[in-house]
């Protein structure tokens, strides 16, 4: 029962959550092994080009897995026939790759898993088993979205999430680098999780988020860098029909690009920094990871912070464009 009266809590508006119909849990990773339990597969194939917490689900399911590579439009380098009882799992990276998962469902069908971690608002396919985080495009400590056809008959506790929280309140109070820590803090605690029901605190404030506002900031600030940014930018992944991306990768010549970023105040992640222990130093895999720089597109950036990391870019690629008559 609610209490009634009382001190006040935060005052969230109500409303629905992006993915009303999927099921809710605490993790992207629980999403999988949900997937592995449900489907009781023996082996999945996995890109070297992934996040390392995504064995956490193989390893406590027992499941085998082995890698693929990836080409340089970060699709599967090479066409693998899957045995009985046996998974291909692929990511939709940086939610610019949904005609890759398509193309990919027409090939391996209700064995295909699909990873939008970083796709949030990337459709889910009919029959395709496909998980979402929150966390990567929203101010949430935890949550995820899954979508399968096959349902545990399972009850899972309900997660909590106040104890997660501090980075995204110090972020508000002080400034992003006091909540640093606690941010690494948070991704830590989630390791070894349960499989969970999506906290309350998490559910509230997913179901009171502007959805179609922030859909719209994404692919304008996605278009500002590529409309100035492609000349030198040795990357070139095009918004595709419903694209919405998570962030702007970008490739140049300039060596110690993130640590400039870095010491202008611009954070971007590492996609993935496992992958210089998993894969060899001439492979695409550890190239990507070593010098993508991706830079921040998401609700939070004004044009004013976007003009910002352009001028950081051009400061110092102009020259080595010149050099390379590229311009």
């Amino acid at each position: 029962m609610n209490a009634i009266g009382g001190y006040f809590e935060l005052e969230l508006c109500g409303g629905e959550h992006y993915h009303k119909d999927a099921i809710r849990l605490n993790t992207a990773r629980n999403c999988l092994e949900y997937i592995l339990k449900a489907k009781q597969y023996e082996k999945i194939h996995i890109p070297y080009y992934t996040c390392e917490v995504i064995l956490e689900p193989m390893i406590k399911c027992n499941v085998e897995y082995e890698f693929y590579r990836i080409n340089e439009q970060l699709e599967p380098a090479i066409d693998i026939t899957l045995e009985d009882n046996e998974a291909f799992l692929y990511t939709n990276y940086f939610g610019l790759k949904q005609n890759c998962v398509e193309r990919l469902a027409a090939i391996y069908s209700s064995r295909l898993i699909v990873d939008n971690a970083q796709a949030f608002y990337a459709k889910p396919l009919e029959g395709i088993d496909t998980f979402y985080s929150a966390r990567k495009f929203f101010g949430v400590a935890d949550g995820a979205y899954l979508y399968t056809n096959k349902v545990l008959n399972c009850e899972f506790e309900q997660d909590l999430s106040y104890e997660r929280m501090a980075h995204l309140l110090k972020r508000i109070d002080i400034n992003a680098e006091a909540g640093y820590d606690d941010f690494k803090m948070n991704d830590t605690s989630l390791i070894g999780q349960p499989i969970k029901k999506m906290s309350f605190l998490t559910e509230s404030i997913l179901s009171s988020i502007n959805y179609q506002k922030i859909k719209e900031i994404r692919k304008e600030n996605y278009a500002y860098f590529d409309n100035r940014l492609k000349n030198i930018n040795q990357l070139n992944f095009m918004l595709e029909g419903e694209d919405i991306p998570m962030v702007y990768p970008f490739l140049s010549r300039q060596k110690n690009l993130k640590q400039e970023l870095i010491k202008n105040k611009i954070f971007g992640a590492t996609y993935w920094s496992n992958i210089f222990d998993w894969c060899n130093k001439n492979s695409l895999e550890y190239f990507y990871a070593e010098n993508i720089a991706f830079l921040p597109i998401d609700q939070r950036n004004s044009l004013l912070n976007l003009e910002k990391i352009k001028n950081v870019l051009y400061k110092d690629n102009v020259k080595i464009l010149n050099r390379y008559n590229y311009v």
